[in-house]
């Protein structure tokens, strides 16, 4: 479901009941964890962290002079949905996910995960909840909302910095023209 919020807060007010505590403490933990640079807005009738056009000003290329998207969070109709846009991406000197998803550890590059950053969540998901995650093309979706993994998504949030994001999607859309 698309809300018509201009500001995060209306976002969040928009929100069914139920729904209302869960996005909010998301948003509080991807805020908390992602390393500094990346910036809160409304996005695609969403609330999204992007990188600002003030740190790259090529912005999206699917949508000129936007902020470059990484993370959004929304409340759809019968789940919550987490989009990572880097999700398919490659961990090689990554910053590690390990910390506290508090934000007071921002990670370091030592210990690193190898490999995709679906695989690491995948794997991960799978040994703290028992299930597969419900994944589509970078959105990770959760139906039962008492079931969120908060701190692996802190962990997930930490993994990628913002200089590491823009040169993720340079590479990305080199390999797509």
């Amino acid at each position: 479901m698309q809300y018509e919020a201009k500001t995060v807060r209306e976002y969040i007010d928009l929100l069914p009941e139920d729904r209302r505590p869960v996005i909010d403490r998301l948003r509080q933990i991807i805020s908390a964890n992602l390393p500094d640079g990346f910036e809160e807005q409304i996005a695609y009738g969403m609330i999204s962290f992007s990188v600002p056009l003030s740190r790259y000003p090529a912005g999206y290329h699917a949508k000129k002079g936007e902020p470059l998207p990484f993370i959004s969070l929304a409340s759809q109709k019968n789940h919550v949905a987490l989009y990572h846009m880097a999700l398919y991406s490659e961990i090689s000197s990554g910053v590690s996910p390990e910390g506290s998803t508090d934000g007071s550890s921002q990670g370091s590059t030592q210990g690193s995960p190898q490999g995709s950053i679906l695989n690491w969540f995948s794997e991960e998901y799978q040994k703290r909840l028992l299930a597969k995650p419900d994944i589509g093309k970078s959105c990770i979706r959760f139906k039962n909302i008492s079931s969120i993994p908060y701190d692996l998504i802190g962990e997930l949030c930490r993994m990628i910095t913002v200089d590491e994001y823009i040169s993720i999607y340079k590479k990305a859309l080199e390999g797509s023209r």
